[in-house]
């Protein structure tokens, strides 16, 4: 068997540079996606570098333009000197041909690093190098991740698509909105307010859910997760019905199905973990079970997942089944891809969210992320979140689609109450008490969402219902579908 050598194609790299040498508006047909370093001889990298700076300059670049640059760099001889740069000019074959010359350059390159990454798989799998020397698993993630980085970099496919295709897109939009009813155009939360206010959940928004511990976050996420699968459900009615997946980083799948449980069964969940229940709600906490599970939810608690790991189980979803929308509690347990080193902490959050906004785009799913707040919300007299309070990093504001707050007023009131030893006289303590006790009942069973950014929307305050005793979040008022358990 012969020497293999890496896939390339000098004639057509000769004969891309001959057509941009003699035209240069042929440059238009590849600047997108063709870069000098996608070119097999290096030689030809840096004429096609030369060219493309000319170009974009504004300035003339041919046979004789070129000469000057690379005279005045000292490069002439490295580069073939003249008689090199006008034999380019008749290997040219087409400008029209421009176009393909170039993509079948690219295709070369991405060839090349296929090979590279197989070697460099070999390699880190017999380890033969001590500096790669990972785990299995993570070693799977690092070849997962170099292939999407392939993937997406430069991609010679997608681009500009025309005004009359984005506008049948946008009517479509509107037609689905009208046809469901109640303006929501997305994947129903099953939150009316919510709904209203959004339209839904939509294909490729990354969303934030953010709060302080103690909030609610996870009980409101899983409701919206629940209320996206009824909605999945409903409008599926074959063997495979797309899933909404919820990964789990801080709880395990049996301590969210059990709050899951406890919410949809009106039975506390410190009750049911002490077996403090009736033969009774027992028999409802099994019906309840069997009703649930019915709906296409899945559950991934891998602790401390990767960005790479992620996305990687969230494709395959789609594939084998279908993927509506995707939960992550939460964003400041997750860690980057495996192979990449984030000089910082606030680099690496960076991170992390752009990547989640390059999974809702490629899935064209909804991902709800939810995160933690600092803690200068506690030092403020007014405890109501904003923008600023988003703990690590303000590109969590800056990729979101949409950034929402829960607050609950009644969390800090109880903070609040009166102690008889503050006040000089009982009265002025009962005045004090009364107080607090009309406030409290203003905030009882209220919460709200404030929606802090909505990139396709108004902001605002959204007013919930909120149950402490099971953490369940539903409408403030009656005028809504019922409810498991209602």
């Amino acid at each position: 068997m012969g020497v293999r050598l890496p896939p390339a194609n000098l004639e057509a790299e000769q004969a891309l540079l001959g057509a941009l040498l003699a035209n240069n508006k042929a440059y238009e047909r590849v600047a997108e996606f063709l870069e000098p370093a996608h070119f097999a001889d290096s030689v030809h990298g840096r004429i096609y570098a030369a060219i493309a700076r000319r170009v974009e300059n504004g300035q003339l670049a041919d046979a004789v333009t070129l000469r000057n640059v690379f005279e005045h760099s000292g490069e002439l001889a490295e580069v073939g000197g003249p008689a090199y740069l006008a034999q380019l000019l008749s290997a040219m074959v087409g400008i029209v041909n421009a176009g393909e010359y170039g993509r079948l350059i690219h295709d070369c390159w991405l060839r090349r690093e296929l090979v590279d990454l197989g070697e460099q798989v070999v390699n880190r799998a017999f380890g033969t190098d001590p500096d790669e020397d990972l785990p299995g698993k993570e070693q799977i993630e690092a070849a997962e991740q170099r292939l999407f980085d392939l993937a997406t970099e430069k991609a010679t496919e997608g681009g500009a698509i025309s005004f009359e295709r984005a506008m049948a897109h946008a009517i479509e939009t509107a037609n689905a909105a009208m046809q469901r009813g109640g303006g929501v155009s997305g994947l129903p939360s099953g939150l009316r307010d919510f709904d209203a206010k959004t339209g839904g959940l939509h294909p490729s928004d990354l969303l934030v859910l953010a709060g302080r511990p103690g909030m609610g976050k996870t009980a409101l996420a899983t409701k919206i997760a629940f209320g996206a699968a009824k909605a999945v459900l409903a409008e599926n009615t074959g063997a495979k019905v797309p899933a909404v997946v919820i990964f789990s980083l801080e709880m395990s799948a049996d301590q969210l199905a059990n709050r899951l449980l406890s919410e949809a069964s009106r039975i506390p969940g410190d009750r049911i973990r002490r077996g403090e229940i009736s033969q009774r709600e027992f028999d409802n906490f099994v019906a309840v079970s069997r009703e649930l599970a019915t709906l296409p939810i899945m559950i991934d608690d891998t602790p401390a997942i990767t960005l790479s790991a992620l996305r990687t189980r969230c494709r395959r979803i789609a594939r084998t089944r279908g993927l509506k929308m995707v939960v992550v509690d939460y964003l400041q347990l997750m860690r980057p891809s495996v192979g990449t080193r984030p000089e910082s902490r606030v680099l690496e959050i960076s991170m992390i969210t752009q990547g989640l906004k390059a999974i809702a785009k490629e899935l064209a799913v909804p991902v709800m992320a939810l995160s933690q707040l600092s803690r200068a919300v506690e030092q403020r007299e007014d405890k109501r979140p904003m923008l600023s309070d988003l703990r690590e990093s303000g590109s969590i504001e800056q990729d979101a689609d949409a950034v929402m707050f829960v607050y609950r007023d009644d969390y800090y009131l109880k903070q609040r109450e009166p102690k008889i030893a503050a006040f000089p006289d009982e009265g002025k303590f009962q005045q004090a008490m009364e107080r607090w006790q009309a406030d409290m009942e203003r905030a009882h069973n209220r919460a709200d969402l404030i929606l802090a950014k909505q990139r396709h929307g108004p902001t605002g305050t959204i007013p919930l219902f909120f149950e402490a005793e099971f953490t369940r979040f539903g409408d403030l008022d009656t005028v809504h579908a019922p409810q498991y358990g209602d």
